[in-house]
């Protein structure tokens, strides 16, 4: 009996055998999402709770919570400044803050080049050209407007992060046992759809052959 590991997945190509880090792209987003750098995980889902707690339970708005944070701390550097200005103490270590041409040159290229992506995407959709990408894009905003309908943004936001933080980690941790429970229902549902296909194909044998003899009765009248 061939066991199930030995059953390869139809369609399966070499680039499925890829490790879950090299598809999520090898760098630093991978290692955040895998727990691969264990304190940034942390505090990006620390952040996220916290600012769900903030917006969500105290009530603040993002307006509202910038313009307090920045007043915090320009009076708190400004107190400070003063401070050292009359006990004769160094200043506060801010450093020069500026944007170059170069920053500014980069993230523009960088903008364009994914703009240019959606909008070529865009073009394929609308121009027929990748039936594909439609009905991947039409099928993403089906069901985004079904989660949209069921929960606010925010929390939709939140969820989102704490998803994409432990369903690949916990899948890379346990990805064996799990590819065989994926293989052996792949298996299940080829032979149930071989199943339904020939119980199909008999019964529109048996209809197109009745189909016939009526009308050979009919002629035949």
């Amino acid at each position: 009996m061939i066991s199930v590991q030995d059953q390869p997945v139809a369609g399966s190509s070499p680039a499925l055998q890829r490790s879950l880090h090299e598809i999520l792209g090898g760098g630093i987003l991978a290692d955040v999402i895998l727990w691969r750098r264990r304190n940034v995980t942390i505090a990006v889902l620390l952040g996220a709770l916290a600012s769900w707690l903030v917006f969500e339970v105290v009530g603040y708005t993002l307006l509202s919570l910038v313009s307090n944070v920045l007043l915090l701390l320009i009076s708190i550097l400004f107190l400070w400044a003063k401070a050292a200005e009359v006990l004769n103490r160094p200043p506060p270590p801010m450093p020069e803050m500026h944007l170059s041409e170069e920053m500014i040159y980069e993230a523009a290229v960088l903008f364009r080049f994914h703009v240019n992506k959606v909008l070529s995407a865009f073009n394929d959709i609308v121009q027929g050209k990748d039936p594909k990408l439609f009905y991947t894009v039409a099928l993403c905003l089906w069901l985004i407007s079904m989660v949209g309908g069921l929960t606010d943004m925010l929390t939709l936001g939140y969820t989102s992060i704490a998803i994409i933080l432990t369903v690949p980690a916990l899948y890379e941790k346990y990805e064996d046992g799990l590819d065989r429970c994926m293989k052996l229902a792949h298996m299940q549902v080829k032979m149930y759809e071989a199943v339904y296909t020939e119980c199909l194909n008999k019964y529109f044998i048996k209809a197109k052959k009745w189909i016939l003899e009526k009308k050979k009765l009919i002629t035949d009248v």
